[in-house]
């Protein structure tokens, strides 16, 4: 505090004389003298004899004396070495995530530097004789890539720097090779390839590079035919071919999986917040279903408006999402005013709020 440090307890009403200034960035060593005051900035040390420091609100100033209005205690307004914490004791345990506050507190005692964890390397490939560049002008039967813009951009908000290379045909000996330079990072997400069609080589592929295959279809809707694959230091998403199903199977599993690697827990439908619907949910049937919706705060509370897709190639209504709602397998329909589950997906501070 700003204020004035003294030596004992004392009368309110009290004044006494001022001996001087400490200021902030002083030196250690001012001497109190018996029966004064001085006065002190904040951050300033505190004089050996000071036991207490008053601060200026609940003082009078005069010329050369101070009246002092209340006596706020011994060790009030002052801080002790070693309060926080002593020397040789830890900042950080190790694992800890570096947030603005934790590189505060390594700053704050000198530590510039630190071993890290690396963040994890994603390559990114496609697949597809019918996929062009998103600034090509499809032939017919051919359609553009949606895929690797939103995975990039999805990467991008994780804080990642995603690797796209490219797009393989539907051709094994010439997947493999995109496969292989896939491999030499932490995470490898393939695009198509992966239902039970005779042009579906992706899980055939991986077998050849030692993958172990976790699963290869999730009870949900979109993205059921999603395959996980396992290998000493390696894992690959066999993410579906629609956009919907890649941007559901994205943020169901292949996000929670890269924030565990960046240190921080995560899980499937790990997050989720309870809301209110604005507008009509449909029904599911044997699978959990999920729908891209908008959200908006009313008075505190949470609303979502799901977007009903014509399928999961409807990247239209995905893109308008900025969160996940979430139909249990074998629910009935609701309406406007009934509770659901929402996943967030992006910062909605500058959507949802009014």
């Amino acid at each position: 505090m700003d204020g004035y440090v003294l030596s004992g307890a004392f009368a309110p009403g009290s004044r006494l004389p001022v001996s001087g200034v400490v200021a902030a960035g002083d030196p250690p060593g001012f001497e109190l003298a018996a029966g004064t005051v001085a006065r002190i900035m904040t951050g300033a040390p505190v004089p050996s004899e000071g036991d207490r420091v008053i601060p200026v609100e609940l003082t009078d100033d005069g010329d050369d004396e101070v009246r002092l209005d209340a006596d706020p205690g011994v060790g009030a307004n002052i801080r002790r070495q070693g309060e926080v914490q002593r020397a040789g004791s830890p900042l950080l345990s190790a694992g800890s995530p570096l947030t603005p506050g934790a590189l505060s507190l390594l700053a704050t005692h000198g530590i510039g530097e630190v071993a890290v964890h690396r963040l994890p390397k994603v390559n990114v490939v496609t697949t597809g004789d019918e996929v062009v560049p998103p600034d090509t002008v499809p032939g017919p039967g051919q359609l553009r890539d949606s895929h690797t813009d939103f995975l990039l951009a999805a990467g991008a908000s994780l804080g990642l720097g995603f690797q796209p290379l490219g797009t393989s045909r539907d051709d094994p000996e010439e997947l493999a090779r995109y496969i292989e330079r896939g491999l030499d990072g932490d995470v490898l997400l393939l695009c198509g390839g992966v239902s039970k069609g005779e042009y579906d080589f992706v899980e055939e592929v991986l077998e050849r590079f030692g993958h172990r295959t976790l699963f290869d279809s999730v009870a949900i809707q979109p993205g059921k035919p999603l395959v996980a694959a396992v290998a000493p230091g390696s894992l690959v998403f066999g993410l579906p071919g629609n956009p919907g199903s890649v941007m559901v199977c994205f943020w169901l599993f292949v996000r929670p999986a890269l924030r565990v690697l960046m240190g921080s827990p995560d899980s499937y439908w790990h997050g989720a917040l309870r809301a209110t619907l604005d507008a009509p949910l449909p029904g599911a049937k044997g699978r959990d279903r999920f729908l891209a919706a908008s959200v908006a705060f009313d008075s505190g509370e949470l609303r979502v408006t799901p977007h009903i897709p014509h399928g999961s190639h409807d990247v239209a209504a995905h893109a308008l999402g900025l969160g996940l709602v979430r139909i249990p397998a074998h629910a009935e329909p609701t309406g406007p005013g009934d509770p659901c589950e929402v996943l967030p997906l992006a910062d909605w501070r500058p959507h949802a709020l009014p």
